[in-house]
């Protein structure tokens, strides 16, 4: 929890609208009082589709180890192998779910086996493995078997990165064995390698910066968060303390496809940004810890208190006010990724901040109204006074 809290003497034109001082029929503002209370609650999940066996690591298209569209040469950190039976270097690609092998000196073509015979064709994709950041092991296997953690194709279809001593070619468990292209033919074999992925236990974050220069903020229209009225069936001025509380939440989101990863545990080193004056500012750096998402949520309790001098026989409503704030802030970070093996690894990574805050919360009091039976009140106490003179 964190407390924050606030007096502050205020003029009766910084908090109610100037064309209605003169209709609050004298009423009496005394010190109004603002406090703040924040609860901070359990991240949100990250929205992700469920791999088809959870077991395995299916590679996407986002992530430090992805799978990049060819576009006429390979890219950093792609995968390749050394082929010591042709003695060259292979890069690993895929035409579909059919993962095979790309070379320079071959043309700019993905090389796959497929019904019985090899294939070429120059719209693929390339295994791309950004700033070395991922562990990748070669890992034996047989008859169709593949170990945990091995680098699938594609989710429509099990299929998997594979090699022998001849090169790269697909793993297709449901028919046992490993495929091989090679010189316009499919050659298959029972014994072979496939490629894994270590499994990372937790990541973490720091030295962020955010780009202020390039944020976008949206201000939504003021928003009555709380009112409540406030009446006197007296015949005589009577001031009441009003007391009005409202809770709100607060939500940060960090999108970084590189950095959150589901069942891994992410502690995050960051200030946080925040709307003061119309402005962004970074407040001291706080440490944040989140194991099921990407997503900081904080329940905010505001709560303000006045002094009100109401007219006889009138009503008056008493508003809490705020604003919604929408941030949008481009940043930079550096991950340092630490693997079940001990082994640690970092890269720099980019992202978006989006905030949403509620800010600028103020105390608004509307026109004091009379109440429905104020002229029959006053009529009747006048014959009453009356009656006593007599």
């Amino acid at each position: 929890y964190i407390f924050e809290f606030h007096s502050v003497k205020w003029q009766e034109e910084s908090f109610i609208n100037p064309q209605n001082i003169s209709k609050l029929l004298k009423s009496d503002l005394g010190k109004l009082y603002f406090s703040t209370v924040r609860r901070v609650l359990p991240s949100a999940p990250l929205r992700q589709k469920s791999p088809v066996n959870v077991t395995l690591s299916e590679v996407g298209s986002t992530g430090k180890l992805r799978w990049e569209k060819w576009n006429g040469s390979p890219p950093n950190g792609a995968v390749s192998i050394h082929n010591s039976y042709a003695d060259r270097i292979d890069y690993v690609c895929k035409v579909g779910c059919h993962s095979g092998f790309y070379n320079p000196s071959m043309g700019s073509y993905c090389h796959y086996p497929n019904k019985k015979e090899e294939h070429r064709s120059s719209s693929f994709q390339i295994l791309v493995n950004e700033d070395n950041v991922e562990i990748l092991e070669w890992k034996e296997g047989s008859y169709g078997s593949v170990p945990k953690n091995s680098v699938r194709t594609c989710s429509s279809e099990e299929m998997y990165v594979g090699k022998n001593e001849y090169g790269l070619g697909k793993v297709d468990p449901k028919d046992q064995c490993f495929y091989l292209p090679w010189k316009g033919k499919q050659y298959w074999y029972r014994s072979y390698e496939v490629l894994t992925q270590v499994k990372a236990e937790e990541d973490l974050i720091s030295d962020v910066k955010y780009n202020i220069k390039h944020d976008k903020i949206f201000k939504e229209p003021p928003k009555t968060l709380r009112s409540s009225f406030v009446k006197n069936l007296s015949h005589m001025n009577v001031t009441k303390t009003v007391s009005l509380t409202q809770t709100t939440t607060d939500q940060r989101r960090w999108d970084c496809s590189h950095a959150f990863t589901v069942g891994i545990r992410t502690t995050m080193k960051t200030g946080i940004p925040g709307i003061v004056e119309g402005h962004v500012e970074i407040n001291a750096e706080t440490t944040h810890t989140f194991s099921r998402g990407n997503t900081w949520t904080e329940q905010v309790s505001h709560t303000v208190s006045l002094q009100l001098t109401v007219p006889p026989n009138h009503s008056c409503k008493v508003k809490i006010v705020g604003y919604q704030y929408r941030m949008d802030i481009p940043f930079t970070a550096r991950l340092k990724r630490t693997y079940e093996d001990g082994e640690t690894r970092s890269a720099i990574v980019s992202g978006t901040y989006h905030g949403v805050q509620v800010g600028e919360i103020r105390a608004e009091v509307e026109k004091c109204k009379p109440l429905s039976n104020s002229k029959r009140f006053f009529k009747i106490l006048d014959i009453w006074s009356e009656n006593l003179l007599k």
